[in-house]
């Protein structure tokens, strides 16, 4: 099980296909996990690298300070893992660390796509992480989970997927942090906010959000959008902010189509 450490953590990672790097992040869970629907198709063309971040899954349960923190955790297992550089795709607070990312190291990311992520935390955001952080701290993280599925998933797909969430949930229970560690993840995305540099990301980047992710509207994808020059933008009109999973094969789809364009650069 490969490890890359840093700053007093143990960082989880692993590689699956072969190909041209690419990197995926995920969300506030942090695992390597969300990734399960969307891993096969894109690693018969490209080498997928998935990595647990610090505070979560595998890696070591330890409080989180900044997205920037986890940013230079991701460039650790990037060299751990031999990489000097790699195409990136985050979800969410995923989204926010490849920012970082691009701002802070740069050469390391040959693209970036930001798929439903934040560009900076304000009271709606507040109000919908720190019911999140309540939850966890006073009830555990069972109900955690469970809320978290209302948030990630469109009703009608938690109505055909009953069986499965359960499961998920229960997964999702066991990879948490304890509740101070899981606080300082959700303190550190609401903190983030690099709006006034984002005209010095140069590389090719993609935004994607649904028009129905009630937990990071799409006014914030929007704003990436405006501020990054030359990205492109793809609204969809449904998939919740879980569209990698409710929508694979249209999320597989236009993530590959974007680095073929990349590619012919």
């Amino acid at each position: 099980m490969p490890l890359a450490t840093r700053d007093g953590a143990e960082l989880h990672w692993e590689r699956h296909g072969a190909g041209p790097p690419l990197i995926l992040g995920a969300g506030l869970g942090g695992t390597g996990t969300w990734w399960e629907p969307n891993l096969a198709a894109l690693a018969e063309r490209f080498t997928v690298h998935l990595f647990d971040q610090r505070g979560t899954g595998r890696s070591s349960r330890v409080p989180v300070r900044s997205v920037e923190q986890m940013a230079a955790d991701f460039v650790a297992v990037m060299d751990d893992a031999g990489l000097a550089s790699a195409h990136y795709l985050g979800h969410s607070t995923g989204g926010a660390i490849g920012v970082a990312t691009a701002l802070d190291h740069p050469g390391r990311l040959r693209s970036l796509v930001i798929y439903a992520s934040t560009t900076r935390g304000d009271p709606y955001r507040e109000r919908v992480l720190g019911l999140r952080s309540l939850l966890l701290d006073a009830v555990g993280p069972e109900a955690y989970a469970r809320y978290t599925s209302l948030l990630l998933y469109p009703p009608t797909w938690i109505n055909a997927n009953h069986e499965r969430l359960l499961a998920e949930e229960a997964r999702a229970a066991g990879q948490l942090g304890p509740a101070d560690v899981q606080a300082s993840r959700l303190g550190a995305i609401l903190a983030f906010d690099r709006r006034s540099e984002l005209h010095r990301i140069t590389i090719p980047t993609m935004v994607m959000c649904a028009d129905d992710d009630i937990l990071t509207p799409r006014y914030f994808s929007e704003e990436y959008a405006a501020l990054i020059p030359g990205s492109a933008a793809h609204w969809l009109p449904r998939g919740g902010h879980a569209l990698s999973r409710t929508e694979p094969d249209l999320f597989n789809r236009l993530v590959l189509d974007f680095l073929d364009k990349v590619a012919a650069r």
